[in-house]
């Protein structure tokens, strides 16, 4: 996988620190990964033209945990006007009690994106806005829509920031649709400077987007795009959920780790003080980008 490196080492596990697991150790381990919450997905999943969601969706039938799709769950086309229930729904759709979606600018069939909220219902968050929250373990989760507006005045700015005032104290991922940073054909991506700023302003720790069909991984940056490694947001874009490739262009500052050759989920496994992370190609050959880092908890205006 082009350009894709080996991240942080995982933390060693306790066979490995010198003594002999017990079975009453394995079982024990063995609960408590069971019960640490999981976060896994993508964006960009569902394109009647390629097979790649049937592909991605193989992945998630070995893998626990609530399913984020960062936006771009299925593209409607003159030619199929209805693909959340041809296109996504035999592919992902099994899994659908356990997904919580994000707007991407595809799922707008019309204006209204009636089909989206049709297919997912509450899960989608209300209408019209679709940006909502919820619990994942000790973690806060947001789903945002970069489709609307999202700049400092708008109700969803208001909505983020009493969000994390009221959440003040937790780890937090953010996921949504466009990237504010990619190597891929989009680019940077200003117009989410002002959200950017309140997330990192207010301690988020981790922001997942699609958008770019390709994977990559950055460094904790700031709003403009500096390293920040202290109070910076960690993104991924993973538009890697089934539609066609793109092309990873120059590769901007901060640019850890990417890859266009493969569809794949990332997989994010939520401590109580830290996050791991592993995207999961659908092609098991492929490189694997893996890792943790501590989080830190989100706090109230400052």
């Amino acid at each position: 996988m082009k350009g894709m490196r080996r991240a942080l080492a995982l933390s060693a596990m306790v066979s490995a620190c010198g003594r002999t697991e017990s079975n009453q150790d394995s079982i024990a381990l063995s609960m408590q990964r069971d019960t640490v919450p999981v976060l896994i997905g993508a964006g960009d999943v569902a394109d009647c033209r390629s097979d790649g969601a049937a592909r991605t969706a193989l992945l998630l039938d070995s893998i626990r945990g609530t399913i984020f799709i960062a936006g771009d769950v299925a593209y409607q086309t003159k030619k199929n006007p209805r693909p959340f229930l041809t296109c996504f729904d035999p592919a992902w759709g099994r899994h659908r009690a356990r997904i919580r979606p994000a707007l991407g600018n595809h799922d707008y069939g019309d204006d209204s994106a009636s089909s989206y909220f049709d297919y997912f219902g509450d899960r989608a968050g209300p209408r019209p806005g679709g940006y909502y929250s919820y619990d994942l373990g000790r973690w806060h989760v947001i789903a945002l829509n970069t489709n609307i507006a999202i700049d400092d005045s708008s109700a969803q700015a208001t909505w983020l920031r009493a969000d994390l005032t009221a959440n003040a104290g937790r780890c937090t991922i953010a996921y949504m649709h466009h990237p504010r940073f990619s190597s891929g054909p989009h680019t940077e991506r200003e117009a989410l400077i002002p959200v950017w700023r309140i997330l990192v302003r207010r301690g988020v720790s981790v922001a997942v987007a699609g958008h770019d069909h390709i994977y990559e991984r950055f460094t904790p940056l700031d709003a403009d795009g500096g390293a920040d490694s202290a109070n910076g947001v960690r993104q991924f874009v993973v538009g890697t959920g089934g539609a066609h490739h793109y092309e990873i262009g120059r590769l901007l500052p901060g640019s850890e780790a990417h890859s266009s050759e493969t569809f794949g989920l990332l997989k994010l496994t939520l401590l109580p003080d830290r996050y791991r992370w592993a995207f999961v190609p659908v092609d098991a050959n492929a490189a694997h980008d893996e890792g943790e880092s501590p989080c830190h908890p989100t706090h109230a205006e400052r």
